[in-house]
């Protein structure tokens, strides 16, 4: 049978019971022949759905009526929750988010990375389940004067005033923006601004008419950071003590290599335990702030290289010095093939891959432990509550 006429005969509304929760956060669920994902569901809910798209067996819906509502579902407290694409598990209770993400990274490393006996996943809970992202990304649609986030699935702007899981002086930057925009003072040309929060108030980029892209600093466990709107550092600070901690915990030797090492969040810690340390970041400013965070910390056994991570791991050489320990954390797109099989060339002892998707975590594991290393531990921390996001610690050892 034709797609066609598939969609002429498929209902264009089911009812269904949601199994469980799939990485991507969209709900699982079969009737009629198909195969569902329905998006803001609840693993228990019985549910009337839309069919938004049709591929074949495969349907995308979303809900239009709970029937029943599972045991786990709780009242989204966001009067944007359905609309802004930011938060898609607000529909849950924590435990069941936490749950939830242990099992969506067991799926990912069971399917993609074809681990059969999986470490206990312990995950470490956010201490603020709201008022805990200090960095944020907001739209701007000088058209509608919406200023906010993207709405899910598209990229008309949806209008925030209150965004719940914004610290509180990111949140009175959006307001303060918001007032400049009710009175023309909003530049029409700027459509979206990055912000960050530190310990002395809020960096901005670009740079508006009293808000600047000033440097701020954030103090975590022993270690001083300074960073700007223009670098990235991680959003959830309450959690990057125990991250640090498990990422570079109990590693000792000669020579390290931080790859992807933004503003030197790990760098630090891991010039205090080897001898020699190189860090590789692709970004200049975020080079420049790791430069100055080593120089700030006096630790002089460390140096940044601003190169792409790739190019610079097959074109450089240590000569014959072993790398005890390398630490990798990149992009939500993972490692590249080039940064593979660079890592796999220099040999390193021990390996730590610090990530924030599951799925591309364990596309490069897998190659990783075809090559002879072997998975010690995977930690989780929840960075990002009321998401179906999750940060994963996995540490490995070479057995060659």
């Amino acid at each position: 049978m034709n797609t066609a006429t598939e969609q002429e005969t498929t209902p264009a509304t089911l009812e269904v019971e949601i199994e469980r929760l799939l990485p991507g956060g969209v709900g699982l669920a079969h009737a009629e022949g198909l195969t569902l994902f329905v998006s803001l569901a609840a693993p228990g809910d019985i549910v009337r759905v839309q069919i938004d798209r049709l591929r074949s067996k495969v349907a995308f819906a979303s809900v239009l009526e709970i029937i029943k509502p599972s045991a786990v579902r709780v009242e989204a407290p966001c009067p944007y929750f359905g609309r802004c694409g930011g938060c898609d598990f607000q529909q849950l209770n924590y435990e069941t988010q936490l749950q939830t993400k242990i099992e969506i990274i067991r799926d990912c490393f069971h399917r993609i990375a074809n681990i059969a006996d999986l470490p206990e996943i312990a995950i470490h809970r956010s201490p603020k389940q709201w008022q805990y992202r200090a960095r944020a990304n907001w739209q701007f649609d000088p058209q509608t004067m919406h200023f906010g986030y993207f709405e899910a699935g598209s990229h008309r702007v949806c209008d925030v005033e209150v965004c719940a899981v914004l610290v509180p002086d990111l949140q009175n930057t959006l307001e303060d923006l918001r007032a400049d925009i009710r009175n023309n003072k909003f530049p029409r040309a700027v459509k979206n601004v990055e912000v960050v929060a530190g310990d002395e108030g809020v960096s901005l980029s670009p740079a508006l008419a009293g808000f600047e892209t000033k440097n701020v600093s954030r103090r975590i466990g022993d270690e001083t950071y300074q960073f700007s709107a223009d670098a990235f550092f991680q959003v959830n600070h309450e959690l990057l003590k125990p991250i640090v901690n498990e990422a570079t915990g109990n590693a000792r030797g000669a020579v390290a290599i931080d790859l992807y090492c933004g503003v030197g969040l790990f760098t630090g810690p891991l010039a205090r335990c080897f001898e020699r340390v190189v860090g590789v970041e692709s970004n200049p400013t975020a080079a420049g702030f790791a430069r100055l965070n080593l120089q700030n910390a006096e630790l002089e056994n460390a140096r940044i290289i601003n190169a792409r991570v790739g190019e610079w791991l097959n074109a450089q050489s240590l000569g014959n010095e072993a790398v005890d320990f390398l630490l990798l954390d990149p992009p939500r797109a993972g490692a590249e093939n080039s940064v593979i099989k660079g890592i796999l060339a220099r040999h390193p002892r021990q390996i730590s891959y610090v990530s924030c998707d599951p799925a591309t975590l364990a596309r490069d594991l897998k190659k990783l432990l075809a090559a002879g290393y072997v998975l010690d531990s995977v930690a989780a921390f929840d960075m990002f509550p009321q998401t179906h996001h999750v940060e994963t610690v996995v540490r490995l050892t070479a057995r060659f």
